[in-house]
Order: structure tokens, then sequence, then C-alpha cells
């Protein structure tokens, strides 16, 4: 079976987004937390509205394959951007639902920014896999509350001071088994999510290593 990740369209479309990221002036180090945290959130998302903030390839590629393990109905993603992390998630979905159509699936994304919202819906439809996606334009505190569970795979990537109010408007609605994968947690502000789902005794997990000297933390829902 060949995958939808590694054939056009989502292939070359991934190779595109990922060189006008790299052109975008990444910094050498780990991520900072941009804009101070008692900023809003729409204010973060207008100052961010020309950075890709792009997953690593790496980091997309574990979750295109837990998502294929898993084969969960319903995948939540916080923090779309421009929408290179979806496409791994999407993929994965369009795989699970060709090799058993009963294993198909839905991923809602989250975007505050207006911009990445509309050039995202044109890449999605680009790589035919629009109609595996809703994206949930506005505050995710907000949008989040539309999405029905069990949710089975969620991917933490928007602004790290929010990883924990996410979690807990997505943990009632999480299935038992529910994979959660955050992105950046070497970024200072990610610790208060680190000790809720290390500390809590309702995860098992692990950090593991990424781009940039960075991690992520992989858990799993008890």
């Amino acid at each position: 079976m060949t995958s939808t990740l590694t054939s056009p369209p989502v292939s070359a479309i991934l190779d595109r987004l990922y060189e006008q990221a790299a052109q975008g002036g990444r910094p050498s180090g780990p991520r900072t937390a941009g804009p101070p945290a008692e900023v809003s959130p729409q204010a973060k998302a207008d100052a961010a509205e020309d950075r890709y903030m792009a997953i690593a390839r790496d980091t997309g590629i574990l979750a295109y394959s837990l998502i294929r393990s898993a084969r969960p109905a319903v995948v939540v993603e916080f923090g779309m951007s421009y929408g290179i992390s979806a496409l791994f998630l999407a993929a994965a979905l369009r795989d699970n639902a060709l090799a058993d159509p009963a294993a198909a699936g839905h991923l809602y994304t989250t975007e505050l920014s207006a911009k990445k919202v509309s050039a995202a819906e044109k890449t999605f439809a680009e790589a035919q896999l629009a109609d595996l996606i809703t994206i949930l334009a506005g505050d995710a505190r907000d949008t989040l509350e539309s999405v029905s569970g069990p949710i089975g795979f969620v991917l933490l990537d928007g602004w790290k001071d929010l990883y924990v109010p996410v979690l807990d408007l997505l943990e009632p609605k999480l299935a038992p088994g529910a994979m959660i994968l955050a992105d950046n947690t070497s970024h200072a502000e990610s610790a208060s999510y680190l000790d809720r789902v290390r500390i809590s005794g309702d995860y098992v997990g692990v950090g593991l290593p990424a781009k940039h000297d960075d991690t992520v933390e992989l858990s799993c829902r008890l």
C-alpha cells in the first residue's frame, strides 16, 4: 500500500511548505516564547501571522504513525498555523480509511489568525484532504467546545501557556488510551503542562528529543 504522506500531491506540498518555512528565518536554537504570556491570544496570533511555526518532519511522521496505529475516529489539533502539521494528521486519517473504511476519522484543527486560516484552506484543498479537516477559526478555548468525543489523538502545538486550559477542555472527551503529543515542551511555558501530565496520575508518558534541542511529550490517557 502506498502512503498518502509520501505520494503526490501531499509530499510535494510538504516539501514546498517546509522550504517556505526555512526561508522565513527560523532561529537556530529552541523556540522563544514570542509575545509575553499576558498578551491576548489574538494579539499573539496577529504578531505571528507570517511565521510558519512548522512542526519538525520527524514529529509529523511520529504523529502520522501514531494515528495509523491507533485509528482514532476524532483527532484534535491545537495550533494549526499554515497547516503543515495538519497534513501529517489528515494523511494518516486518509490512509486509515483506505485500509479499512470502518476506521475513517476526522481532524478538527484550531487557528486564530484569519490569514493562516485562508491559506490553510487552499492548501488542504490542493492536498485533496479538505474533506477530512474542519478548521475551527477563533480562540480554541471557545471553538473546541463544539467537538464531540471520544477523542483518540490530540496534537498540542499552539501557545504553550494554553496547553493546560486546552487539556482541561478536552480531557472529559478523551477516550481511554487516547494519545496526546505536545510539541516544544522544553519551552519554559510548558512546565505547568508537564507537571499536569506527569504528576496527576491520569497519564503515562515520555519526553522525546526533537528539533533544535527541543523536546516533545507523548502521553497516554489512562
